[in-house]
């Protein structure tokens, strides 16, 4: 069952966690070597954990967490803060669950709707601030992402067209979508670039972002990475 009941109460703004349970052998296996299965596993845990806080310190936005397959939502219930809403969903692919959770955000009452990728918790509180405020002119806002992709998606009503005909998970989804948004004639603001963890390089930037972050920042991704200092893999 859904943690949240939409009232009358809640933000008028919510965004979405694109999130699934982290599993040995399928989780993140893009970074084995360096790291062991299990080890990529519990790295995508600890960046999925910080993703969920970086969503929980955001003013006038409600959390929500897409989960993927509905069948995780106990882990999801473990370990998401009370309050936040859990939206199950069985889809297709990336563009299926992007209609599904944002439309039904949408459907609840919500006047903007955002999902945010669970692997770049770094990201900066302000991009998203920013993308809350761009949304009031467009009618879509889109955060690149330095692989291809996109981390961040805001709507403000539903717009099934524009996750189809989409290469999912190549380096093509960014200019796709916004081909598709250019053909359906919609006015689309970006925010500024971001990067996801997938790769040991990326893992190594994330290891020397976090010096300049406030100690409070990120810190189940903290904990995972201060076992490398010494292990010489991600030297």
């Amino acid at each position: 069952m859904n943690k949240k009941v939409r009232n009358d109460k809640l933000n008028t703004t919510a965004i979405v966690i694109m999130a699934k349970e982290p599993q040995v052998g399928s989780t993140k296996t893009r970074l084995c070597p360096p790291l062991t299965l299990a080890e990529a596993a519990a790295l995508y845990e600890a960046l999925l954990l910080d993703t969920i806080q970086l969503g929980t310190e955001l003013e006038g936005i409600d959390l929500a967490v897409a989960v993927t397959p509905p069948e995780s939502t106990d882990y999801f219930e473990r370990v998401t803060p009370p309050g936040t809403l859990l939206l199950p969903v069985a889809c297709r692919d990336i563009g299926d669950c992007l209609t599904q959770v944002l439309g039904r955000l949408l459907e609840m009452g919500y006047e903007k709707a955002f999902a945010l990728n669970s692997d770049g918790p770094s990201l900066p509180e302000d991009y998203i601030y920013q993308a809350v405020q761009l949304l009031d002119d467009h009618d879509l806002v889109l955060g690149p992402g330095e692989d291809g992709g996109y981390y961040l998606i805001g709507l403000k009503e539903p717009q099934e067209e524009i996750f189809k005909h989409i290469a999912w998970s190549t380096s093509r989804v960014f200019s796709q979508t916004l081909t598709r948004t250019e053909v359906l004639e919609l006015k689309v603001a970006l925010t500024p670039p971001w990067y996801d963890v997938d790769t040991a390089e990326e893992i190594k930037r994330l290891k020397a972002e976090l010096n300049s972050l406030s100690n409070d920042r990120l810190p189940h991704t903290r904990r995972f990475l201060d076992n490398f200092i010494t292990d010489g893999r991600l030297e």
